[in-house]
């Protein structure tokens, strides 16, 4: 009586298929990986809590161009855009993204904005 089977179990390894899954992970976390914080900007150093709620993103540059939401606006028409983009909101949030060496009077404006139509703001800081 022969037990033995017929089919032979090849021991080789075949790293095709685990080379076309590295490559699709690394297509797929390039694609993913798109950072909320567009602008290079150094922002300044603080302790706190982060928040994960955020309804439009404000930033002033060392140059002191304002950016609603990464979209370059003019300083003049930022409550306008700010309206706009904040309308219909349940509890309109702004985070404030001003780089370390903006003078805070500029920082200031967008929150005197803020007061003025009741919008709730956050100041984004590096950790420590």
């Amino acid at each position: 009586m022969k037990l033995k089977g017929r089919n032979k179990v090849s021991p080789d390894f075949s790293m095709s298929s685990m080379t076309d899954i590295v490559f699709l992970l690394l297509i797929f976390f390039m694609l993913t990986a798109n950072s909320p914080n567009a602008l290079d900007l150094l922002l300044p150093k603080a302790k706190g809590k982060s928040t994960n709620t955020q309804n439009v993103s404000v930033s002033i540059n060392k140059n002191l161009e304002y950016f609603v939401n990464n979209e370059r606006i003019n300083g003049e028409y930022i409550e306008i855009e700010l309206k706009k983009a904040l309308k219909g909101q349940e509890k309109p949030t702004i985070i404030l993204r001003a780089e370390e060496s903006v003078a805070i009077k500029e920082a200031v404006h967008v929150m005197d904005i803020a007061n003025r139509n009741n919008y709730k703001v956050i100041l984004a800081v590096r950790p420590n």
